[in-house]
């Protein structure tokens, strides 16, 4: 299995300097080869009505993870880019609590990356409240 090319505080490095619009957006708990563990702290504006985390924040929580996931790998290439997502939405997450997702890449070719989520809130792993598929195009060295 190849070696991690970046480990968690170099990820937080590289959000911090490349894409600062979701550097405070999520934490990332644990970087291991072809594997990523991040949370996101649930907060008032990822609620929708009905007092649960919202669609669009649990994609983003899985796209972030991925892409997150693929750059440990393959190293700071900015240029990654979603093209293809399959999400189900499982039931209700806990809006009290913060919602982890457990990232593995499934492959991780010269051209594309596919990666699988596994979303649930803080506590509960034994509760999925999403799973996600998602496949990344990533650049040219």
């Amino acid at each position: 299995m190849p070696d991690l090319k970046m480990d968690a505080a170099a990820l937080r490095r590289f959000l911090k300097d490349e894409f600062p619009q979701v550097e405070g957006m999520f934490r990332i708990e644990s970087v291991a080869p072809m594997q990523a563990r991040v949370v996101l702290p649930v907060r008032d504006e990822h609620l929708r009505p009905g007092g649960t985390v919202s669609g669009p924040s649990m994609f983003a929580l899985a796209d972030v993870g991925v892409y997150l996931a693929i750059l440990a790998m393959v190293g700071p290439k900015a240029l990654a880019v979603t093209t293809g997502c399959s999400i189900d939405f499982m039931r209700k997450p806990d809006a009290a609590r913060d919602l982890v997702a457990d990232v593995e890449l499934l492959k991780l070719g010269r051209q594309l990356a596919v990666g699988d989520v596994r979303i649930w809130s803080q506590g509960c792993p034994e509760r999925p409240v999403a799973r996600a598929s998602l496949t990344y195009s990533l650049p040219n060295a």
